[in-house]
């Protein structure tokens, strides 16, 4: 494998020279464009979940159209690769579909979901990548961790170590993302759950702290990490080395695309095209085991707007109908800790992405910009997924439940100060772990206008 991946950087150092600009106005936003115009994509704003089965396979058409005639910009050497006949094909065929993670009694088998699969997501539990104080971390990580719906687990970032700040690209990378595995393996013990598979080294912005962990003591190769596709399409040689580094050693290689909803291919439509090819060309680029699911809108950032949920279910939709792989989606609400609109925002994005063949992970609340995140919403968002499943609820009746939430909660995205909530430590009794009482309390209300609104299996209080 080290070797065809050598071969295939030595093809993309040799491409077809372009501009950083030219890329993003030649290749991706003409092509798309183009592209939704030819496979005549649209998408109605009252429906998050689109039930059109030809629309779904067309988008798939189109992603893959565009993945073949433009390829992947490589920043570093300002070229183009482009894909081989029928190689892009192979990249399809040889993904995974089932993976393992995790060690002895808490192995969890990841697989390609189906549209309306009747057996229930993976549960994975944190919030990623979001800046977290030294004092909270521990305790933040352990509150999901301890969730019995929970299978797996991410983590945010910490930005200080013994109180220095740590600069990208500089050894204080290396030393706080150490110090980040060091604390998620200790909460894993504590909570009884030591072989529990993780996606971590979040606090690597560069590649070095992601080097640094690459041992056993730290990241296994029962674990994840990340590989980002830059916006749109793009790599550069700090991923790449990610990818290198896991070729031997063994651990998971998570694909991730944030297309911009709303950016370089225009409305949901184009940015549904994006976000597929961007999985396709993964498959290579990246060595993807599985996909991360986390389109943005440019606007909001939270997942649970409108258009952002409906790239969430066509993409998953799609690759489950033409492609089946292995797809994690990305749950970033707008509200925070102690607000009921975090808990609206969690059940809604919860039900879209179940019923359209995802996994579950998050919660990256208050789009993941600061630590009010809890492992309350964690908890709600596992109990929704796995209700979602037992009520075998179809396209059309999770769309009908989502839309009547989404006039529960949407208004907060025009706030002007937006809905933060509070910090993990006003929301959580740290001596005792425990959600306090105003917070559990918005948490049974919120179930309870869940059965109301036709969620009847989600379970306890």
């Amino acid at each position: 494998m080290a070797s065809d991946y050598l071969d295939l950087l030595e093809r993309a150092n040799h491409g077809i020279p372009i501009s950083k600009n030219d890329w993003d106005f030649e290749k991706i936003v003409l092509p798309t464009q183009s592209l939704v115009k030819k496979y005549n994509l649209k998408w109605n704003h009252r429906d998050v979940i689109p039930q059109d089965n030809d629309l779904i396979d067309r988008l798939f058409q189109a992603g893959m159209e565009l993945a073949r005639t433009s390829g992947v910009f490589f920043s570093n050497s300002k070229t183009i690769l482009l894909f081989e006949p029928g190689e892009l094909e192979a990249g399809l065929k040889n993904a995974k579909t089932s993976l393992e993670m995790g060690k002895g009694m808490d192995i969890r088998t990841l697989y390609a979901r189906q549209v309306m699969d009747k057996r229930p997501p993976l549960v994975w539990a944190g919030n990623p990548g979001c800046p977290t104080p030294e004092d909270l971390f521990l305790p933040m990580v352990m509150s999901w961790m301890q969730e019995p719906v929970v299978d797996l687990i991410t983590c945010g970032s910490l930005t200080r170590i013994n109180g220095h700040e740590v600069r990208t690209g500089e050894p204080s990378e290396i030393a706080v993302t150490r110090k980040e595995l060091k604390l998620l393996r200790e909460g894993l013990r504590n909570v009884g759950r030591p072989g529990m598979g993780m996606l971590a080294a979040q606090s690597s912005v560069s590649e070095m702290g992601d080097l640094a962990v690459a041992h056993p003591d730290y990241l296994r190769p029962c674990d994840s990490h990340l590989i980002p596709i830059h916006n749109e399409m793009i790599m550069d040689n700090h991923n790449i080395a990610r990818v290198v580094n896991s070729i031997d050693y063994g651990m998971r290689n998570a694909s991730l695309a944030c297309v911009m909803v709303g950016g370089l291919g225009g409305d949901a439509p184009g940015s549904a095209v994006l976000q597929i090819a961007s999985f396709i060309v993964a498959n290579l680029v990246c060595l993807a085991d599985y996909h991360l699911l986390h389109p943005i809108h440019i606007r909001h950032v939270a997942t649970s707007t409108r258009p952002v949920m409906w790239v969430q279910s066509a993409v998953s939709q799609a690759f489950a109908r033409n492609a089946p792989e292995i797809i994690v989606a990305d749950i970033y609400p707008k509200s925070g800790a102690l607000t009921p609109e975090l808990l609206l925002e969690v059940a809604a994005n919860a039900i879209v992405l179940t019923v359209s063949g995802a996994h579950l992970e998050g919660v990256g609340a208050v789009d993941g910009n600061i630590p009010n995140s809890t492992g309350l919403e964690a908890r709600l968002m596992g109990e929704v997924g796995h209700a979602v499943t037992r009520q075998h609820l179809d396209l059309a009746e999770a769309n009908r439940i989502v839309s009547d939430l989404l006039e529960l909660y949407e208004y907060v995205f025009d706030l002007q100060e937006g809905n933060p909530g509070v910090r993990f430590d006003r929301a959580y009794d740290l001596s005792t772990l425990q959600p306090i009482p105003e917070w559990k309390e918005m948490y049974i209300g919120v179930k309870n206008q869940l059965r109301s609104l036709g969620l009847r299996e989600i379970v306890g209080d």
